[in-house]
């Protein structure tokens, strides 16, 4: 990006020196083409400055319409040829200056012009110098070859660099593609380590975590069915979690065309999400006021990620405490998940983590706010406020956060 205003900036400041030599050379043109159009013309005193603009001035137009600055000169050298008498011993139908001019501007058409103008200048201005420089004896010979001759040599050199500068711009263009794929790849390159560290650290953990809960009522005996019931419900929880891996999986080895997002959480699915936390053992009572089926999806998806993570946090940080969960559904979406204080020590296996962030930027982003904070009896309450239509608002506030999350 910064490489990009560079280029722009250099390329503003060219042009700010091409527009000034313009201006330099149009009024060099003007002084010498006033002053010495008496020697070559029969010009009243009032004429000379507009017969002597239109030998200069159209110079001007050379990088903003160089086809529109061609036609004036051209058609005003046509002019002064068949309507300005010349001076005795003249044999020029216009000043030198006017040539020049034209030349200058036959030039900056073959360069910046349609090809379709490119042709029409060349041709016109052939058979003007030709026809207008003819004057008597073996003059209109060489007029009829050599200048034609001339501004074909001057078109022919104006497209060669026309080539050069289109060669050079496509040149750039297709460096700053390749440094875009370069970077592009760069970014895959960095997805595809991330998804295989994840492949091969999370979810191998996690299918060896569903294997021991599946095979341990074969492997241990004796076990009582409310054993069986919790390593049938810790296995259950272990796969709903490799099944979010592989859609993260999925997204992350995806190259960005059309990739294959796996099915994300809606609002209906809080209530199999507070059974399966009951039935992993959490302390859990929960109240349901209103439709969840009308939650918008992305209102949805916030509700359930915000109740996972407090729901994940109370039973880390207050294993044996009862949990309230209370969802209401009117102007808004409230949430409120509240536990007790702790009955048994906080597991400390936890290194810190981000989870209470990650919850506001979920709610910051339907446009809804959230503030976790200790309740006065020892426990810790998280309360959401989401819109029912998502929107964007801020975070009102996080204060005494959870130590480690």
């Amino acid at each position: 990006m910064v490489g990009n205003l560079g280029k722009r900036v250099n390329s503003g400041r060219a042009r700010q020196w091409v527009d000034i030599v313009t201006v330099f050379v149009a009024l060099v043109f003007m002084a010498v083409a006033w002053p010495t159009l008496q020697l070559t013309h029969q010009v009243p005193a009032a004429a000379m400055p507009f017969i002597a603009g239109f030998a200069a001035f159209p110079v001007l137009l050379v990088r903003v319409n160089p086809a529109l600055g061609w036609a004036v000169s051209a058609g005003s050298a046509l002019l002064i040829s068949l309507a300005v008498p010349h001076q005795p011993g003249n044999t020029l139908p216009f000043q030198v200056v006017h040539i020049l001019s034209l030349f200058v501007l036959v030039f900056a058409v073959a360069v910046r012009a349609p090809m379709q103008i490119v042709g029409v200048a060349w041709i016109a201005t052939s058979l003007l110098m030709a026809t207008t420089m003819a004057q008597t004896g073996d003059s209109f010979a060489e007029a009829g070859f050599g200048w034609p001759i001339a501004i074909t040599g001057l078109v022919i050199f104006g497209l060669l660099v026309r080539w050069v500068v289109v060669s050079r711009q496509q040149l750039l263009k297709q460096s700053e593609e390749t440094e875009l794929e370069r970077a592009r790849r760069a970014i895959l390159e960095e997805k595809a380590r991330i998804a295989r560290d994840l492949h091969d650290v999370v979810a191998h953990h996690m299918s060896m975590v569903v294997v021991q809960a599946q095979t341990a009522p074969y492997r241990i005996e004796g076990l009582s069915p409310a054993a069986c019931e919790e390593f049938e419900s810790i296995g259950s929880g272990a796969r709903a979690a490799l099944n979010e891996i592989r859609g993260l999986l999925g997204v992350l080895r995806s190259d960005g065309q059309l990739p294959e997002h796996a099915p994300q959480p809606t609002a209906t699915d809080v209530l199999a999400l507070l059974e399966g936390a009951r039935r992993a053992g959490v302390p859990l009572t929960w109240t349901i006021d209103g439709n969840l089926d009308a939650i918008p999806d992305t209102t949805g998806l916030a509700l359930y990620r915000i109740a996972q993570e407090s729901l994940a946090n109370a039973s880390r940080h207050a294993p044996g405490a009862p949990v309230w969960v209370r969802i209401t559904t009117a102007a808004a979406l409230n949430l409120s998940i509240a536990n007790d204080r702790p009955h048994s020590a906080p597991h400390t296996d936890h290194v810190g983590g981000s989870g209470i962030a990650g919850m506001q930027a979920r709610a910051v982003a339907v446009g809804g706010n959230l503030t976790a904070a200790p309740r006065s009896d020892g426990g810790f309450e998280v309360r959401a406020e989401l819109p029912l239509t998502p929107g964007v608002a801020t975070v009102t506030g996080v204060a005494d956060l959870h130590p480690a999350i």
